[in-house]
């Protein structure tokens, strides 16, 4: 089964535009529309960068983030708060099973529902991650 971009329906052009999610051969791209121009960019490029940016965001959180994640799953023991610190000290390393998996449609959806979106521009960079609820640098 090819894998599909984790952030379908969540990436967006500079002008606002959903970017619509294809294969060529077995690779997953968002297509950008370049005053008609259909660009591909291939989908790892953007959520591996996506990926990247969340992890540096929780550097050195993991243990607040981790006893959080725990008491919501009602597994508030020092056992289950230690390995999901672990897996959340290691994040880099679960990437590449991450793009394999994906992200599950409905989590998709609600993240899509409380606003996260993945600016980029037709070269397939990123200009800007929009994630509700995250503290915003005041310049």
């Amino acid at each position: 089964m090819t894998p599909q971009p984790l952030f379908a329906g969540l990436v967006i052009d500079e002008a606002g535009r959903v970017a619509e999610t294809v294969v060529v051969g077995n690779e997953p791209c968002y297509v950008v529309d370049d005053s008609g121009f259909r660009r591909h960019i291939p989908a790892e490029q953007i959520d591996r960068a996506v990926l990247n940016q969340m992890a540096e965001m929780m550097k050195g959180s993991e243990d607040l983030l981790s006893a959080q994640a725990a008491k919501m799953l009602g597994q508030d023991d020092p056992f289950s708060k230690a390995m999901i610190e672990n897996q959340l000290k290691h994040m880099g390393q679960q990437f590449d099973a991450l793009l394999q998996s994906g992200i599950p449609e409905d989590l998709r959806a609600y993240l899509g529902m409380m606003g996260f979106k993945v600016v980029i521009n037709y070269h397939g960079e990123i200009l800007r991650v929009e994630q509700p609820g995250a503290a915003e640098d005041e310049e």
